[in-house]
């Protein structure tokens, strides 16, 4: 077969207009996931090219449905491109196009001039090409072929030409599903975002809120011991708002690494020391982790966290990171040989030390949030031998080669 990259040149079309060809490249650019734009116009050289027309195009309805734009075309004049940028949706055949799944053909092209003065229409056109690109029971557009004489098309071409147009159909139609989903997932991302700021926030926020009437009424009363306490409150409670503001702002601004969660810890283990003066170790004898693309963003903003933590108050020489994993579960372990926290206790939700800051109360609020979301469980508390553990238990479910085993 000829290469897709060779297929679609004007010269190489000149000497094989092979339909066969047309539809095989087409249906690799598709399993390619190339640019719709970009795969359009490249096809329409090989469809022009095919059935001999001088011109074509491809129109798709409009949200609304009342009109079909234009969004690829080849060989069209410049005037001819800004009148038919926008058309009616029941203009003519490539209205009948637009409802039912057809090949038809423009029999009074004059009718297609009434979009302009110009004399394209009825001089260098003499005859237009209608086929529908359906999928399923619905139409989603339409692609036209513009042809100086009146010229005809055997019946095998005509097959080809709405083969291509179903392919096209289908294009259109998962392209149409991976804006949905990029748009489920901006707003998922803007309600994450909200989220994110509420839990570090606004607690804090509120906090400072309830001080500034007792710092007020200190003030009046002149009491300078009362005063200093709740000035010192205050202070504190914006620096917690300052420092969380930025760990969230930084969350947003970091994305996984692309070559998954492994590679991002070794990047974080590869500076740890550098900027904490604290040695951090990843052990993992988990392998094949086997998490989604979601799931591995979750753990590793739950990692991250607790290294923040260790890196802001464990006064730590040393930290690890280890991962086991079994056929039932998929643990992570963060420990440090650091301070470790006043009041120990271990919980399968989540412990909050009161030897910690407030600062990482609320951090290990949103560990915990994050662990829930991933259908498992996050414990804190002493290490044996001192310092602090975190332990994130994930559930596993069994691959089917795992389950016949």
């Amino acid at each position: 077969m000829i290469p897709a990259q060779t297929l679609f040149t004007p010269a190489t079309l000149a000497s094989r207009a092979d339909g066969s060809s047309i539809v095989s490249g087409l249906v690799t650019e598709l399993a390619a996931g190339t640019d719709l734009e970009l795969l359009l116009e490249r096809f329409l050289v090989s469809i022009v090219a095919l059935a001999g027309a001088q011109a074509g195009a491809v129109r798709l309805l409009t949200d609304d449905g009342q009109h079909m734009r234009l969004v690829a075309q080849q060989g069209l004049p410049a005037h001819v491109l800004i009148a038919e940028r926008l058309v009616e949706r029941d203009c003519g055949m490539c209205g009948i196009a637009a409802d039912n799944d057809v090949l038809g053909w423009v029999e009074d092209v004059q009718s297609c001039a009434r979009h302009s003065n110009d004399p394209y229409f009825g001089q260098q056109c003499r005859r237009v090409l209608a086929i529908s690109l359906p999928h399923g029971n619905q139409v989603l557009g339409i692609y036209n072929l513009f042809f100086e004489a009146d010229a005809q098309i055997n019946s095998q071409t005509q097959t080809i030409l709405r083969l291509i147009g179903q392919l096209l159909g289908l294009t259109l139609h998962n392209a149409r599903i991976e804006r949905e989903r990029l748009r489920v997932t901006v707003m998922k991302e803007r309600q994450e975002m909200v989220n994110e700021v509420h839990d570090a926030l606004a607690q804090t926020l509120a906090y400072a809120r309830m001080r500034l009437p007792l710092l007020h009424d200190a003030m009046l009363a002149h009491d300078d011991q009362r005063s200093l306490k709740y000035f010192t409150d205050v202070k504190s409670a914006v620096g917690e708002v300052h420092d969380n503001l930025r760990e969230v702002m930084t969350y947003f601004r970091t994305r996984m690494d692309p070559l998954g969660l492994l590679h991002a810890l070794q990047g974080i283990a590869d500076g740890f020391f550098s900027r904490t003066g604290i040695t951090l170790e990843i052990r993992n004898s988990g392998q094949n982790l086997n998490l989604t693309d979601e799931q591995e963003v979750q753990v590793f903003h739950i990692i991250q966290e607790a290294l923040a933590n260790i890196a802001k108050h464990s006064m730590a020489r040393r930290a690890v990171v280890a991962i086991d994993k079994t056929p039932q579960r998929l643990e992570f372990v963060i420990e440090d040989d650091g301070l470790g926290m006043a009041a120990p206790s271990v919980s399968t939700i989540v412990t909050m030390a009161t030897g910690l800051a407030a600062s990482t109360h609320f951090g290990l609020e949103i560990m915990q949030s994050r662990a829930q979301r991933l259908g498992g469980h996050l414990e804190v508390g002493m290490k044996d031998g001192g310092g602090t553990r975190v332990r994130l238990v994930l559930p596993m479910t069994p691959t089917p080669t795992e389950s016949s085993v």
